[in-house]
């Protein structure tokens, strides 16, 4: 199954008597959409900060909104679109996520167009963030300390088994950070732990959202973003190493097919 996005709107006027070279629409475009999605994280913020009383579904499905329209400002804005393969194969039941990780647009994404509510194994500092922590706080994530190895793998295991039999999907960047396109970081086993202590599958999921919001770049690129979700893999009789050289592998070779550009 394959999820398209909608055709962007139609292009931004050019400023009269200045033609405007790609780099100068795409800077044009981005303070654009900066502005507006600005405002609107600010309004939508204190309005589920207002409302924080809601139940958890209720919570969830409003606060996701925010993500909705993220994604659509970018696709109207930024002409960044989109395209899903594989979604059929997120399974029912206990499920982790592990996940390529180079762009802020992955975690706006999941969160919202994937088919049941996700909880992010993220650093704690971002709950402290004004507004959009203080947002983010209001649903069943899974924060950790970085600082501390050992409380950090007790907290992904107590947390996550609560998340899991909440009926969340748990979403994972084994990398730990943010990798540029055509890069690779060392894949860590929290995840592939965590499957093997709970029974819970293991979805991979590889994207280059990167190539178009950049790490640390204010600059947003035009073009289609596809986001490649593997088959499950079962953790029976399986050790966290073994699994997460499994998931490593799929994950790097759909890079290789997604943007064989940057691997050559």
């Amino acid at each position: 199954m394959t999820e398209q996005s909608p055709a962007p709107l139609a292009a931004l006027p050019d400023i009269p008597g200045k033609p405007a070279s790609g780099h100068t629409e795409q800077l044009l475009r981005s303070l654009t959409f900066i502005a507006i999605w600005s405002l609107f994280t600010l309004l939508w913020a204190c309005l589920c900060l207002i409302l924080c009383w809601l139940p958890y579904p209720g919570r969830y499905y409003l606060i996701s909104r925010w993500n909705i329209v993220t994604i659509w400002l970018l696709e109207t804005v930024c002409h960044i679109r989109y395209r899903i393969k594989g979604l059929e194969n997120i399974p029912d039941g206990r499920v982790i996520i592990l996940a390529k990780h180079q762009s802020a647009w992955e975690t706006i994404f999941m969160l919202a167009h994937l088919k049941r509510p996700v909880a992010f194994v993220l650093k704690k500092e971002l709950l402290f963030i004004p507004f959009f922590g203080w947002t983010l706080g209001l649903l069943r994530m899974i924060p950790i300390d970085r600082s501390n190895k050992t409380r950090a793998f007790r907290q992904l295991v107590a947390l996550g088994n609560r998340r899991l039999k909440q009926g969340l999907c748990i979403i994972i960047f084994p990398e730990g950070t943010r990798i540029a396109p055509g890069k690779k970081g060392t894949y860590q086993q929290g995840g592939t732990l965590l499957a093997v202590k709970t029974g819970a599958h293991i979805v991979p999921v590889a994207h280059n959202a990167g190539e178009y919001w950049p790490k640390n770049t204010f600059i947003k690129k035009p073009g289609q973003i596809t986001l490649s979700i593997g088959t499950a893999i079962a953790p029976d009789n399986r050790t966290p190493g073994e699994l997460i050289r499994q998931v490593e592998n799929w994950i790097e070779t759909e890079m290789r097919n997604i943007s064989p550009h940057h691997y050559r």
